[in-house]
């Protein structure tokens, strides 16, 4: 299985290492399924740790580091109403075949969660509800 990290996993995965996106991590590492993401969301993630977080920015780097980066993807199309900043993150975990993309951005991905027919057939989720089906 192919999970696809939004920039706001990564920066929680980062900040808070007792929590669920962290765990994500760890259990990506240790090879229970393959862990992608994309340029502009590790760099977006790098930015606000730095901004909030800066004694949080090494471990970011460990972890991005043994990411796959997924390509850009800009021949894939954004789904009508997703919010422009986030077409990178959906056009990138499309182009890399991702099974599921997790966010924490419930206001602008919401409409697409957990509904494959609206999000080209990736299944978008929260850490939680995914956790919650596994």
């Amino acid at each position: 299985m192919r999970l696809f990290l939004d920039a706001n996993i990564l920066f929680t995965a980062a900040h808070n290492a007792e929590g669920k996106a962290s765990l994500i991590l760890e259990l990506g590492q240790a090879g229970l399924w393959q862990l992608v993401s994309s340029a502009y969301a590790v760099e977006e993630a790098r930015r606000n740790i730095v901004r909030k977080y800066p004694d949080r920015l090494t471990r970011l780097q460990t972890f991005t580091q043994e990411l796959r980066l997924a390509p850009v993807g800009a021949d894939v199309h954004c789904p009508p109403g997703l919010v422009e900043k986030d077409c990178p993150i959906n056009r990138a975990a499309l182009a890399c075949k991702a099974d599921i993309l997790l966010t924490g951005d419930i206001r602008d991905f919401g409409f697409l969660m957990n509904d494959r027919a609206k999000a080209d057939g990736l299944l978008i989720q929260t850490v939680a509800d995914f956790l919650a089906e596994i």
